[in-house]
């Protein structure tokens, strides 16, 4: 991916000795972690309701009715459920479902280590019932988390450049993959624990953004930073590399501190990427100012021992302030 170089330069980094002593330091402790919350017992029941539906008959419907009802609304009689069992279009999700995610180990596995995570730093929330399904490709409702229930639309995580994607632009097939479903299911957590912002500030927001980020840090460490995000590894480095260049241009156009909800399309809402108003803002990655948000939330909690849901209380200004934030060059 090309780098807006001729507005922004690339950082050089520099590994200092002290550093090193600093980062074994903290893996021994982030070890030692991992290690406890290895040893978590949690009960975490996975229903493969598309499978079972897959392999229902017109007979059946009546029994999953009664084992899923919240699956079932109750103005839809069995004659609209026993038609879409031999829907062709039906039919072909369940089958490209199977053909992607087949036993679904790797992503229970990931689910479970997730919810173990959970249930040591958030032990009053519980562990829901993962229930899989298909729905229509229903991308922006692909996870409903409740206290109790997971909902995951399968078929929404079949590969960006799947058939069923086409037509669709393309930033929004892009998150459309596999790879992002356990982060999805963190940031849903996350949307739990995390209060939205109610200053009205764009530093507040990427702050917020930069705490659901982090959160993921905590809650599925063993997932790529550009998974966290929903980023391609080429995108992450274009943020990495231009980190200093972004932040200046932030600060000097005094930006942090408006109001101006404009801001939010630019640089926090999913869009193909960021809009800084220069040149080549398309070879951008975008929702910037999440990354932005994610590098301050980190320097505070690097620079402080506040407890984690401390931290996720903390109003932006404060965490802004204490974390003495300074690109890495």
């Amino acid at each position: 991916m090309k780098r807006l170089l001729k507005y922004f330069v690339m950082p050089v980094k520099r590994i200092f000795v002290i550093g090193i002593i600093l980062l074994v330091s903290s893996c021994g402790e982030t070890d030692r972690t991992e290690e406890e919350i290895d040893k978590v017992a949690i009960d975490l029941k996975i229903s493969r309701f598309d499978r079972e539906f897959a392999k229902t008959t017109s007979k059946d419907i009546p029994g999953l009715k009664s084992e899923y009802p919240y699956l079932f609304p109750e103005q839809f009689p069995d004659s609209v459920w026993i038609a879409k069992l031999t829907d062709t279009i039906q039919m072909e999700l369940s089958d490209e479902v199977e053909r992607t995610f087949g036993d679904f180990e790797e992503e229970s596995n990931d689910l479970e280590a997730l919810f173990k995570h959970i249930e040591f730093y958030f032990p009053e929330t519980g562990t829901p019932h993962v229930v899989t399904l298909t729905s229509d490709v229903r991308y922006e409702n692909r996870i409903i988390l409740t206290d109790s229930l997971l909902l995951i639309g399968l078929d929404n995580y079949l590969g960006a450049d799947h058939h069923f994607y086409e037509g669709m632009q393309r930033y929004v097939a892009a998150s459309l993959d596999r790879k992002f479903l356990t982060s999805d299911v963190a940031s849903a957590f996350a949307k739990k624990v995390l209060p939205y912002p109610r200053n009205r500030t764009l530093l507040s927001r990427m702050v917020y953004y930069g705490k659901e980020l982090y959160l993921k840090d905590v809650l599925i460490p063993s997932v790529t930073d550009a998974q966290k995000i929903g980023y391609s590894e080429d995108q992450l480095e274009w943020a990495r590399a231009n980190e200093e260049q972004m932040w200046k241009y932030f600060v000097e156009r005094e930006l942090l501190y408006s109001t101006d909800t404009g801001l939010d399309r630019k640089f926090l809402d999913p869009a193909p990427f960021s809009k800084f108003g220069l040149e080549l803002d398309n070879e951008s990655p975008p929702r910037l100012g999440r990354y932005m948000g994610w590098q301050i939330v980190r320097a505070f909690m690097e620079k402080t021992d506040m407890d984690l849901k401390q931290m996720l209380r903390l109003p932006a200004d404060e965490i802004l302030k204490q974390s003495n934030y300074k690109p890495k060059r």
